[in-house]
């Protein structure tokens, strides 16, 4: 009987971990761009425009090339977070100024960070639903186009307020 393994392994010694050490070192083990981009789903010109917007930050090596903390995964997954509900990378860099930068933010961090952000997520979900119930019958421009902006906006008030959306986005 003929095994398709082409060395008997039982006959190989086995490899012992090297301890925590390994361990440890892997954990320290600072990344490079393109791991970054690899391990978060984004681009490196992502990484590069965070980077340059101040929300992350990096170090150079003897070789010129940089290296991020592991600690830029987790700060780089809350941006993508944020972005998506709407918060500005303003808004972000400003929340992020209250985290150490010696460490991942936290759960706890995270709470005060969602918390922080959740009013204006609220109000923009009601500027959203107002923008929906109202798209069909008015844009809320001013601009006396349509059959009910005189009901809504009668001898063009709103024009004395600026351009823009007036009635659905008050500045």
């Amino acid at each position: 009987m003929t095994d398709s393994t082409p060395y008997d392994v039982s006959s190989t010694p086995a490899r012992k971990p090297s301890g925590k050490r390994k361990g440890a070192a892997l954990l320290h083990r600072e990344l490079s761009v393109g791991e970054v981009a690899r391990r978060s789903g984004l681009a490196v010109s992502a990484i590069h425009f965070y980077e340059a917007k101040g929300l992350i930050r990096s170090r150079r090596n003897a070789g010129n090339q940089r290296r991020f903390s592991r600690d830029v995964l987790r700060r780089v997954a809350i941006i993508k977070v944020a972005q998506r509900t709407g918060i500005t990378l303003g808004e972000i860099r400003a929340a992020f100024e209250a985290l150490p930068e010696s460490h991942a933010p936290t759960a706890a961090d995270w709470q005060r960070l969602s918390a922080s952000w959740r009013q204006a997520l609220d109000d923009r979900i009601v500027r959203l639903t107002q923008l929906r119930d109202q798209l069909d019958h008015c844009i809320g421009c001013g601009c006396l186009s349509m059959d009910e902006c005189p009901l809504r906006n009668p001898e063009d008030e709103l024009a004395e307020e600026g351009a823009g959306p007036r009635l659905l986005d008050p500045a």
